[in-house]
């Protein structure tokens, strides 16, 4: 094996790898909002919908689940235009990993919802809650906050996904590295950085979705935390003097 590494034709190209990279976080964050919101609704019809919109939902799902990610792409980005549907490359993409998303999401999301105990949402229609009312505060804040570590890896996973789209010609990070690759033929050095780029927003992604997760549910875990304690002290208290541990 005589193959030399040489770095500096890649490395000049840096600016156009940052570029990839931005086109990759933008198609993954905003599909990220887009997947989940279309989880949430789907989680909730698949939880407290009818019959038809629960075999609406589990078809959704188990279609999407089901097939390969490139197969819904080519669907979109060729099969819409066939009916009249004209869309440019990069809002095919992100509609592919939104719908995508969504129906991984759906199935997540929806395991945190049933995971609520039924005495809950007793309680909830005691107070004169509505439906809606109860699973937006009694039901649906909690079952995010159980099954946020396994949303938070699918997004990950989705960014990652994100290298697909590079078929349809959207120029995001792998794209762009295959470009470079075809115009200094450094094959090795390319790909290998690129690589690294890929293993950097991971961990940016994933540091992100721990911060913003501690944010945001700070509050619930310290009334959670305090109600523990609250317990354990009045449970010390009841205890008999001389009794024994």
């Amino acid at each position: 094996m005589n193959y030399q590494f040489d770095w500096s034709p890649v490395l000049g190209q840096l600016d156009r790898f940052a570029a990839g990279a931005g086109m990759t976080l933008a198609l993954s964050f905003s599909s990220i909002a887009l997947g989940t919101l279309v989880g949430t609704c789907g989680a909730i019809a698949a939880s407290y919908g009818g019959p038809w919109v629960r075999r609406g939902v589990a078809a959704y799902v188990e279609t999407i689940r089901n097939t390969p990610f490139l197969i819904q792409l080519f669907i979109i980005f060729f099969g819409l235009p066939t009916i009249g549907l004209q869309i440019d490359a990069v809002t095919a993409a992100l509609i592919a990993m939104s719908v995508n998303l969504g129906a991984y999401s759906t199935e997540i999301i929806r395991s945190g919802l049933q995971a609520t105990h039924r005495t809950q949402l007793e309680a909830a229609a005691a107070l004169a809650m509505t439906r809606w009312q109860a699973i937006r505060h009694v039901v649906l804040v909690p079952a995010f906050e159980k099954v946020y570590p396994a949303l938070a890896s699918q997004f990950t996973l989705m960014m990652l996904t994100s290298s697909v789209v590079s078929t349809i010609s959207v120029e995001e990070l792998t794209a762009v590295a295959s470009q470079i690759d075809s115009q200094t033929f450094r094959t090795f050095e390319s790909y290998i950085l690129v690589m690294l780029i890929y293993i950097a927003l991971s961990l940016l992604l994933r540091l992100s979705f721990y911060l913003l997760g501690s944010l945001v549910f700070r509050r619930r875990r310290a009334v959670a935390r305090s109600q523990r304690l609250s317990k354990k002290s009045q449970g010390l208290k009841a205890r008999p003097i001389g009794a024994a541990k």
